[in-house]
């Protein structure tokens, strides 16, 4: 059958990125404990395109991935795959984004009672003509306690869930795990948050978030400060976004930075 996808195009427009986004499939991520956790996820892949070319072949992004996808190496080997769709698609350049929830037993702070707690993660690699690179994303639910508030207040002060999102970058022979990011990042806030609280851990959250108020100018600096200090990352963003509950509006605040 004719192959309009190769026919020639003479508009000259090379185009940057074309692919395919929003595709769900089964991910399996490796545990920290060296388990594996099967999540469902959704990717996003592209590839550039010259200028010759009429279209790419969307087709063969979802047979690089469903062959992926049974390797149980998602985490491990994302460059191997976005090395194939690379290949297969005759491209220069090309990106893949993994997108999924990624769940975590937690125990509450005083009665010790286990729940999953899922969080909102991400699997990123580009290769382009500056190399390949891999940024790993979580986005974690906290509290957060107004200072200003504690400290005008005979009682009380209004407190809030924030999310601090977090995208980190480090060498291919390094590993950072979902779970040791997770918990560095929820050291940084008022106080976690929990998937399971009685009575004691109710008085526990909050007396711990009435000791340490923040501002997200706070709970960003924290992070920013213990990821220059890590030894692994060495480029980063961070983004804390207070969801405030005697406002109509959220506080927010944002940092990138390269080591």
């Amino acid at each position: 059958m004719k192959d309009i996808q190769n026919l020639k195009d003479t508009r000259n427009v090379d185009i940057q990125k074309v692919g395919i986004k929003h595709l769900e499939l089964p991910l399996t991520i490796q545990r920290k404990n060296k388990s594996n956790q099967v999540v469902s996820g959704k990717a996003k892949v592209n590839v550039s395109l010259p200028k010759d070319y009429k279209g790419t072949h969307m087709s063969r992004f979802v047979e690089v991935l469903n062959e992926w996808q049974n390797k149980n190496l998602l985490g491990v080997d994302i460059k191997g795959c976005l090395e194939k769709i690379i290949e297969h698609l005759n491209a220069q350049s090309g990106e893949v984004q993994f997108k999924f929830k990624y769940f975590i037993e937690k125990k509450s702070p005083v009665t010790k009672l286990s729940a999953q707690m899922g969080y909102d993660c991400s699997f990123e690699g580009k290769i382009d003509e500056n190399g390949y690179k891999f940024i790993l994303g979580v986005k974690v639910p906290v509290t957060t306690l107004c200072p200003c508030s504690k400290e005008i207040s005979d009682n009380g002060a209004h407190n809030q869930r924030a999310f601090i999102t977090v995208k980190v970058s480090y060498d291919e022979d390094k590993h950072i795990w979902l779970e040791d990011l997770i918990e560095l990042i929820e050291s940084c806030a008022s106080c976690p948050v929990y998937p399971l609280l009685k009575r004691e851990d109710e008085k526990y959250v909050t007396e711990k978030a009435w000791d340490n108020p923040k501002f997200v100018e706070d709970v960003l600096r924290d992070v920013v400060v213990k990821l220059r200090e890590h030894e692994v990352v060495k480029e980063f963003e961070v983004e804390c976004e207070a969801f405030e509950s005697i406002h109509n509006h959220s506080a927010w605040a944002y940092q990138k930075e390269i080591k």
